[in-house]
């Protein structure tokens, strides 16, 4: 078993969950590639990372996706990875990731004083993170957004856009600008992504219907095949552990 593809996340901080949704790792020690489903989370992801010993350390940041992507995992990948939730890119990253949905952006290598030295023990890369993430924490936050993202993130994606603006008192007009020029998409495809997100949370259990407020069961099955690729029953199937976020919730 220590010979195969694993992944471990851990919670930051309570003073960092505004931001920071967790962070861990990946590592393929195997002498075989891993074949991998990425689906759509609404995180967004910094990746510090190491493909084989003989290859170079990297780092890069992926944005927002919306559908889901077959990935290779090569033998010897080691990478650790920082989820944030959508207020961090503005407040922590400082940048828009608008140009990201669906792709990744290279970093500089020194990005944050880390090197491969790093790459060792969760731990103490989760430490190191917080302590670098804890200077960068901003003296005010815009209530509205903050408010926006609790309502977002407590609802699983289920108010409505009409429903987040009146809470937050943030037109929805300005809320979509916004949206659409800090992450690429519409405040509405974001709440889709986590109610899908919330929905394998039940698949997971072996639940293969809408536990949410889906129309009918065909509209459950139609946003299930769009961000995952397969119908509710061969997903939660989840042959070889090709679905990485749904073998992390089957773990919980």
């Amino acid at each position: 078993m220590e010979h195969e593809f694993y992944c471990q996340f851990i919670k930051p901080d309570p003073s960092l969950d505004c931001f920071v949704e967790n962070i861990g790792i990946f590592h393929n020690p195997s002498d075989q590639a891993k074949e991998v489903v990425v689906m759509p989370d609404g995180r967004v992801d910094l990746f510090f990372m190491q493909n084989g010993k003989d290859e170079p350390f990297a780092t890069f940041l992926i944005g927002l996706e919306t559908e889901p992507e077959q990935r290779t995992i090569p033998s010897g990948t080691l990478a650790f990875v920082i989820s944030f939730r959508p207020l961090a890119v503005e407040y922590i990253l400082h940048t828009s990731i608008a140009d990201l949905l669906n792709t990744a952006r290279t970093l500089p290598d020194d990005f944050w004083n880390l090197s491969v030295n790093d790459l060792i023990d969760l731990d103490l890369f989760a430490q190191k993170i917080s302590r670098k993430i804890t200077e960068l924490l901003p003296e005010t936050v815009d209530e509205r957004k903050r408010k926006l993202f609790d309502l977002i993130y407590s609802s699983n994606g289920e108010m409505s856009v009409k429903e987040l603006s009146d809470s937050t008192g943030w037109s929805s007009r300005q809320i979509n600008r916004y949206f659409n020029q800090q992450f690429g998409l519409s405040l509405k495809a974001y709440c889709t992504i986590l109610r899908f997100r919330a929905s394998l949370e039940h698949i997971a259990e072996g639940k293969l219907f809408p536990e949410l407020n889906f129309a009918d069961q065909n509209h459950f099955i139609k946003e299930i095949k769009k961000f995952s690729g397969v119908p509710p029953k061969e997903l939660s199937q989840n042959k070889n552990d090709r679905f990485i976020l749904l073998s992390v919730l089957k773990q919980k």
